[in-house]
């Protein structure tokens, strides 16, 4: 069974960190592009980072550029989104994507759909 299973979610103080890890289970991420998106309550999921599985290459939404790095570790079969600097409207439920690196375009676009999903893990940033 091929799974995506998120962890590292959190309550956070405004400026803090979090790193989030996207862990695959069945099957290899390195045969695919990974992306990370959230969803706040009332509002629609959008795509905070990517990573290709070709070269590596990044892309970042503006709202989290400089301060959200997106890295892979093959040997852990996971990907991290490291965020810093963390701000009340990063609130939210993150979620983890896979596609097949032949089905990523660069910048978060993919061909057809991201196939595989993780549960989703929650982001708190309060004082």
């Amino acid at each position: 069974q091929l799974q995506l299973v998120e962890s590292g979610g959190g309550l956070v103080q405004p400026g803090g960190s979090l790193r989030l890890s996207c862990a695959g289970s069945g099957f290899t991420l390195d045969y695919y592009a990974i992306g990370w998106f959230r969803q706040a309550p009332g509002k629609e999921r959008e795509g905070v980072s990517c990573i290709s599985n070709s070269d590596d290459s990044t892309h970042y939404a503006d709202s989290v550029k400089g301060r959200f790095t997106i890295s892979r570790d093959s040997a852990k079969n996971t990907v991290y989104l490291q965020m810093n600097s963390l701000k009340p409207e990063d609130t939210a439920v993150y979620y983890c994507a896979a596609v097949p690196g032949g089905h990523y375009y660069g910048d978060c676009r993919v061909r057809y759909a991201w196939n595989y999903w993780g549960q989703g893990t929650q982001v708190t940033v309060s004082s």
